[in-house]
C-alpha cells in the first residue's frame, strides 16, 4: 500500500490543495533526520520528508512505521464578535461579567524617508479588534491561532509515532493550523482526523454569522478532547482521500464547521481514480497527482456550445472560430489547448454575471463587498444559468440567453480578430509559471537570476488533481509507503538551496513541471558539515 501526498493543494493519501502560494525559496526544506530510537532497542530511527526552513523537525513524511500528509480542512476555526459598546462610554465593551475596558497599546511603524506611523491596537477578552462593519460597529476576532493553546510544536511528535492510532492521537493534541491529516502505517492500516485543537462552541451557536457574545449564550467553552475529534479508521473501501473538500457526515461537519470547503469535483476525480486501481503502485499515484482531465468543466463546455447555435453564429466569424476551438478542446488542461482556456474563462464570467444582480444589495450596503470564493458558489450559479428563473436575470438584458451571449462577446473582445491568431492564445500562455523571489518583485532585472523559469504549466486552477496556477499549486508532491521509502517519489517547484549561484537552487524544478519521477531518498553524500561546540 502506497501513500501519496501533495501539500499545497495538498494531498493526503491523495489530494491537493489550491491556493498555496509558490515562491523562491520554497516553503519546504527537504531533510532526512537520524537519531537513536527511543524504544530502548539501540536501533536508529530515520525520518524522511520536509521541514519548514529553520524548524526543528519533519512536518510531512515517513519514519518507516507511518507516513503522513495534509490538506487544508477549510473548516471554521474563527468567529467574528459584534462588540456592544455603550454610546456614552466608547472605552468599554459588554461581556458576560459586565463592562470591561479595551486593552490598548501603541505600535510605531518607522518609515524610511518619512514620518513614523502610529497605530493603536485594541484587544478584548476574546481577541483583537479588527475593524468595523458597514454600520460602524466594532468587531473582534476569536481565532484558534490567536490563542497560546492553539500554537505549539506538537506536530513534531508525529515523527516518533509507531502506529496509525498513535499518530492520530498526537495530531489531535497538537496546536497547529488545522489540516486534514491522513496516516498510513507499515501494517497496511489507514486513518483520517483533524490535526489541531477543535474549539467547542456553546450549544445552539455555530459561529457562521457575526454576533454579540455579551450575554454569555454564544461563545467557546475551551477545546474538545482528542477523543471527541472526528476520525475515520480503516474504511471498508480501503481508501481515504482529501482535497480541501467537505469530509464526513453532518455530525463531523458540526465539529469542523463551514469554512468554505471546495465543491468536491477534484475529490470525486481522485476517488474514482483510486477505485479503479487494483493494486496501486508509486507510478499509479504519481499519475493520479498529475491528472489534468477537465471533467468538472465538461458541463460548462456543453452550456457554451448550446449557446452558440446557428442563429447566434450567423454573420459572426469570431463566434464561429471560438466554437471551433471549444469543440476541439481535448478535455484536458493542457498547455496547447485554446478550447480549455475559453471554457475556463466562460465559466468565471458567467458565474459573476449570474450572481451580480443577486448581490447588488450587498454591494450597495458595503462598497468593498466582493464575490471572492467562486468555487463555493458553483451550486447556485449553475442553477441560475440552467434553470434561468425569469425574475432574476440582470435587468440590462432582455433574457438569460442574451446575458450569456454578452458574456461570450466580452470574451471575444479580448481575443484577436482572426481565428489563426486565436490559435496561439493557449492555456499555457495564460497558465505560465511566475514563481518569484521577493527581491525580483522590487528589482525586476534580478528576475533572470532569482526566479524560476516562466514555464507553461498544465493543470487547472481548481477541480482536478493537478492544480497549478502561475504562482500557486503543489508546493510538494510525495508518494511513499512506510518501510519502503526507497521506492518513493518527491517533487518541489524550487531547488533545495536558497543561494542563486548554487547548483541546487533550481534542481528538481524541471521534474516538478514535467511530472518526471524523482527519488524521495537522497543520493550519495557530496559534502559534510560538522558542527563542533566552541569549548
Amino acid at each position: 500500500m502506497y501513500w501519496t501526498t501533495a501539500p499545497l493543494f495538498r494531498s493526503s493519501s491523495i489530494s491537493s490543495n489550491p491556493g498555496d502560494h509558490l515562491r523562491v525559496p520554497d516553503v519546504w526544506y527537504r531533510a532526512r533526520l537520524e537519531c537513536p530510537d527511543d524504544d530502548g532497542s539501540g536501533r536508529r530511527q530515520s525520518v524522511i520528508g520536509v521541514t519548514v526552513p529553520g524548524g526543528p523537525g519533519v512536518v510531512v513524511g515517513s519514519n518507516g512505521r507511518i507516513a503522513w500528509g495534509f490538506t487544508n480542512t477549510q473548516g471554521d476555526w474563527s468567529d467574528l464578535i459584534e462588540l456592544d459598546v455603550p454610546p456614552d462610554d466608547p472605552d468599554r465593551y459588554a461581556t458576560p461579567e459586565g463592562l470591561r475596558p479595551f486593552d490598548r497599546h501603541r505600535e510605531v511603524i518607522r518609515v524610511k524617508g518619512g514620518a513614523d506611523v502610529e497605530l493603536t491596537v485594541e484587544t478584548t477578552t476574546w481577541g483583537p479588534v479588527i475593524g468595523e462593519d458597514h454600520r460602524g460597529r466594532k468587531r473582534a476576532l476569536r481565532w484558534v491561532a490567536c490563542d497560546p493553546k492553539g500554537v505549539d510544536l506538537g506536530i513534531l511528535d508525529l515523527s516518533s509515532s509507531r502506529s496509525m492510532e498513535e499518530g492520530l492521537i498526537r495530531a489531535n493534541r497538537c496546536g497547529a493550523a488545522h489540516q486534514n491529516i491522513v496516516i498510513a502505517d507499515d501494517k497496511g492500516r489507514i486513518g483520517w482526523t483533524i490535526l489541531g485543537k477543535l474549539p467547542r462552541r456553546r450549544p445552539g451557536f455555530d459561529g457562521r454569522l457575526p454576533s454579540s457574545w455579551a450575554d454569555g449564550s454564544k461563545g467557546w467553552d475551551g477545546y474538545r478532547e482528542p477523543s471527541e475529534s472526528p476520525r475515520l479508521i480503516d474504511p471498508p473501501s480501503g481508501q481515504l482521500w482529501t482535497a480541501n473538500n467537505r469530509v464526513g457526515d453532518a455530525e463531523i461537519l458540526e465539529k469542523i464547521g463551514d469554512g468554505g470547503p471546495d465543491r468536491g469535483a477534484r475529490a470525486k476525480q481522485i476517488r474514482d481514480r483510486l477505485t479503479g486501481m487494483v493494486a496501486a503502485t508509486p507510478d499509479d499515484l504519481l499519475s493520479l497527482q498529475l491528472d489534468d482531465r477537465a471533467l468538472f468543466l465538461g458541463r460548462w463546455r456543453t452550456l457554451l456550445l448550446d449557446l452558440l447555435t446557428p442563429e447566434n453564429l450567423a454573420g459572426d466569424a469570431r463566434r464561429r472560430a471560438l466554437r471551433d476551438r471549444v469543440e476541439a478542446w481535448g478535455g484536458r488542461a493542457s498547455v496547447d489547448s485554446v478550447g480549455y482556456r475559453l471554457v475556463w474563462e466562460f465559466r468565471l464570467r458567467a458565474v459573476q454575471a449570474a450572481l451580480s444582480p443577486v448581490t447588488a444589495r450587498c454591494r450597495a450596503a458595503d462598497p468593498e463587498f466582493r464575490l471572492r470564493d467562486l468555487h463555493t458558489l458553483e451550486g447556485p450559479a449553475w442553477a441560475l444559468v440552467t434553470r434561468r428563473p425569469p425574475h432574476l436575470p440582470d435587468p440590462q438584458y432582455p433574457s438569460w440567453e442574451a446575458m450569456l451571449i454578452a458574456v461570450v462577446d466580452a470574451m471575444i473582445e479580448r481575443e484577436p480578430a482572426e481565428g489563426a491568431t486565436l490559435a496561439r492564445q493557449t492555456w499555457g500562455r495564460t497558465n505560465t509559471a511566475k514563481i518569484r523571489h521577493p527581491l525580483s518583485a522590487g528589482v525586476p532585472w534580478l528576475s533572470r537570476w532569482l526566479d524560476m523559469a516562466a514555464d507553461p504549466l498544465p493543470g487547472g486552477w481548481s477541480d482536478m488533481p493537478r492544480i497549478q496556477g502561475p504562482d500557486f499549486g503543489a508546493s510538494e508532491r510525495l508518494v511513499v509507503s512506510p518501510g519502503v521509502e526507497e521506492h518513493g517519489f518527491f517533487h518541489m517547484p524550487c531547488g533545495q538551496s536558497g543561494h542563486p549561484l548554487s547548483p541546487y537552487y533550481r534542481k528538481g524544478h524541471d521534474d516538478w513541471v514535467n511530472g518526471r519521477p524523482s527519488p524521495l531518498l537522497p543520493g550519495p553524500s557530496v559534502g559534510t558539515l560538522v558542527l563542533k561546540p566552541g569549548n
